[in-house]
C-alpha cells in the first residue's frame, strides 16, 4: 500500500478505481420494444415536471437488452435541453453497456422532433459507434404519449 501512495505523491496524480455491481440478472427490467421504454422511464421520473422543463435521460443497457441503469444527465428550460454527448458515451462506458437509449420530454405537448432533437440523435450514434456501443432509439415523451426514432425508422 505504501508503494502506490509513493508513486502518487512522486507522480502528481490520483489512481482511478471504477466499481460497477450490477443487479442480479433475474431481476433486471427487459426492453424489447419502445412501448416498454415509455412505460419504464414514466416510473423513474417525476411525471409532474415534465409539463414545464425539458430533460433528458439516458437508459442503459446490456447485450441481452437488460437494464443496466437510468440517468437522468440534464435538465433544462422550457423549450430546449442541452444533452452533452462525451456525459452519455462517458455513462455507457463506465456501465459497460453495449447499447443505449436516449429520452428526452417536449413541454409543449408537440411529439415532432425538431431539427436539434434530429441532430444530437446523430451526434450521440456517431460517439458511441466509436466504441461498438448501439444508440437502439431516441424517445420524445409528453404527458400522454411517445414518439420513438427507431418506430420511425429515423436511425
Amino acid at each position: 500500500m505504501k508503494s502506490t501512495n509513493l508513486s502518487t505523491k512522486l507522480m502528481g496524480c490520483n489512481e482511478i478505481e471504477l466499481h460497477y455491481n450490477r443487479t442480479v440478472f433475474s431481476e433486471m427490467k427487459y426492453i424489447k420494444s419502445a412501448e416498454d421504454v415509455n412505460k419504464l422511464i414514466r416510473t423513474f421520473i417525476d411525471t409532474k415536471r415534465i409539463d414545464y422543463k425539458e430533460f433528458f435521460w439516458v437508459l442503459l443497457l446490456n447485450y441481452a437488452n437488460r437494464v443496466l441503469g437510468i440517468s437522468e444527465i440534464s435538465v433544462g428550460v422550457s423549450t430546449h435541453v442541452t444533452a452533452d454527448v462525451k456525459e452519455v458515451t462517458q455513462l455507457a462506458l463506465l456501465t459497460a453497456s453495449t447499447q443505449i437509449i436516449v429520452i428526452h420530454n417536449h413541454p409543449s405537448g408537440k411529439l415532432n422532433p425538431s431539427k436539434a432533437d434530429e441532430n444530437i440523435t446523430a451526434k450521440i450514434k456517431k460517439a458511441l459507434n466509436l466504441f461498438y456501443i448501439v444508440l437502439l432509439d431516441h424517445l420524445i415523451i409528453t404527458s400522454e404519449d411517445y414518439f420513438s426514432f427507431a418506430d420511425k425508422h429515423l436511425l
